[in-house]
């Protein structure tokens, strides 16, 4: 019998609470994006004073990290000139987001979403959004270091 796992709108819910946590914390007004396992948008939220730019931003690394199953900060590593995946961000109309903070959402080995940060510099974003997939209390999630990103 086909199981499509994917995170639904009280998890998501859960993971924007967790990332604004630590964007307060942090005093960085950030904007979130939790996107399902096809990369698709299931909940958004623009904190107060959050830059207007960031909205595609994070709409962007939440799709990439869920998409392509690994965070953004991996694909910025492999995506410098002569790099393995150079030239990647220029995929997918554009949306493929190779700036650290975005991650996926990992339960039982299966992506079953991806989280996107945007407002603080790219060391912010990714540490907001590792700190909600830590702290989100989902069910067996576990995000791959945010830094290295996962094999």
């Amino acid at each position: 019998m086909l199981q499509v796992s994917r995170i639904d709108l009280t998890e998501a819910k859960t993971l924007i609470d967790a990332a604004t946590e630590r964007s307060n914390e942090i005093g960085v007004p950030m904007c979130i994006a939790v996107v399902d396992e096809s990369g698709y948008l299931v909940a958004f939220d623009r904190m107060d004073d959050a830059k207007i730019t960031s909205v595609s931003i994070a709409i962007d690394k939440a799709f990439t990290a869920a998409g392509a199953r690994n965070t953004t900060a991996f694909y910025g590593g492999v995506s410098q000139p002569g790099g393995l995946a150079w030239g990647i961000n220029q995929t997918n109309d554009g949306h493929f987001n190779v700036i650290a903070g975005g991650i996926p959402i990992i339960v039982d080995g299966r992506v079953i979403g991806g989280i996107g940060l945007s407002g603080g510099t790219s060391v912010q974003d990714d540490d907001v959004a590792a700190y909600a997939v830590e702290h989100a209390n989902i069910a067996g999630s576990a995000s791959p270091a945010s830094s290295e990103g996962a094999r």
